[in-house]
């Protein structure tokens, strides 16, 4: 029977039916076309910044298996799991601490990466969470000749006495402090435009470790996409040679394949190894109700390993600093 030959009290309910048919799917659509692209990492235009919202996705993902398994439509709820189970393997474990977390016997250091904002960040907030923490090495990006300054008056070199400073005008600076000598230090310039701070470090009683202040280009703008997957893609790999941590705004999340690509040359992200992988570290921005994403990282070379990670919100900036206590091998 079709439904124009239905009795006309069967009409209402065969309509319903479609449109519920029809909500179903819908609601699926966008799930099943955000899936494939953080997958394969399609991340062409303004999906680039979508992408970094994915933890969020994951969980909108649950609404169209339960709307669908309401509808009694088995072929939708199907689809509508499988997606949901898709993201939950991508996203959960983020929220689990890795079995291997890397060498647990080794020296203790403390790092800290913090984006200073145009170098607007409260100094004496920075100062105060690295004296707390006992800080060993901070990185620092959006780094001015005014915010040097700045934290030099709050106290930071008294307590980190080593650095290596590129300060710039604007947010394309950066700036390493150590509480240890440098063996070698410089910055260079991405193809972005922003300095990047780095040196080695002889760990007393440790081996001597490669430590950079990463900052790529912010897609902020389709044409901005390409330098900024150029610049993750150039950063140091962890393969070979020294020991390695990068930590600083790497303006990408997990979600962003250039930036698991980079990981997978042997890094660990250390919030994501002790569980700690969701915590937003930049937003809301301008008072915009925006909810926040992990742009902040801090990788660290399998060689060593990660104890605890904590994220610090700091007045007069919209990134929150990340600091990772981790476990140089002996020498």
């Amino acid at each position: 029977m079709t439904i124009t030959d239905a009795p006309p009290a069967a009409r209402p309910a065969a309509r319903r039916r479609i449109v519920r048919a029809s909500l179903v799917w819908l609601l699926l659509v966008p799930a099943a076309i955000w899936f494939p692209a953080r997958t394969f990492g399609w991340e062409g235009g303004l999906w680039v910044q979508f992408l970094a919202f994915t933890p969020y996705v994951a969980v909108w993902t649950l609404v169209p298996v339960g709307v669908a398994l309401i509808a009694r439509n088995g072929a939708a709820a199907a689809l509508a799991t499988l997606i949901a189970f898709g993201f939950g393997q991508a996203v959960v474990p983020r929220v689990l601490a890795d079995a291997d977390r890397g060498p647990s016997q080794g020296v203790e250091m403390r790092v800290m990466t913090s984006n200073l904002l145009f170098s607007d960040a409260d100094a004496n907030e920075i100062v105060k969470l690295v004296r707390d923490n006992r800080v060993d090495v901070l990185a620092v990006q959006e780094f001015t000749e005014h915010g040097q300054a700045a934290l030099k008056a709050a106290g930071l070199e008294t307590i980190l006495p080593f650095n290596q400073p590129a300060p710039e005008w604007g947010a394309s600076g950066s700036g390493l402090y150590s509480r240890f000598p440098f063996a070698e230090q410089a910055a260079r310039r991405n193809d972005g435009g922003f300095q990047q701070a780095h040196a080695t470090i002889q760990v007393p009683g440790a081996a001597t470790i490669y430590v950079e202040s990463v900052h790529p280009l912010a897609p902020a703008h389709p044409d901005m996409v390409s330098g900024w997957s150029a610049d993750l893609r150039d950063q140091v790999p962890a393969e070979g040679g020294l020991p390695k941590i990068l930590m600083g705004d790497f303006n990408a999340t997990l979600d962003h394949k250039p930036l698991r690509d980079l990981i997978a040359t042997g890094y660990r992200d250390a919030a994501d190894a002790v569980g700690k992988g969701w915590i937003g570290t930049w937003g809301p921005y301008d008072g915009d109700p925006i909810p926040p994403v992990t742009i902040d990282h801090v990788l660290v070379d399998e060689r060593i390993g990660v104890q605890d990670v904590q994220v610090h919100s700091v007045k007069e900036t919209d990134h929150r600093s990340v600091i990772a206590w981790v476990t140089v091998p002996t020498a």
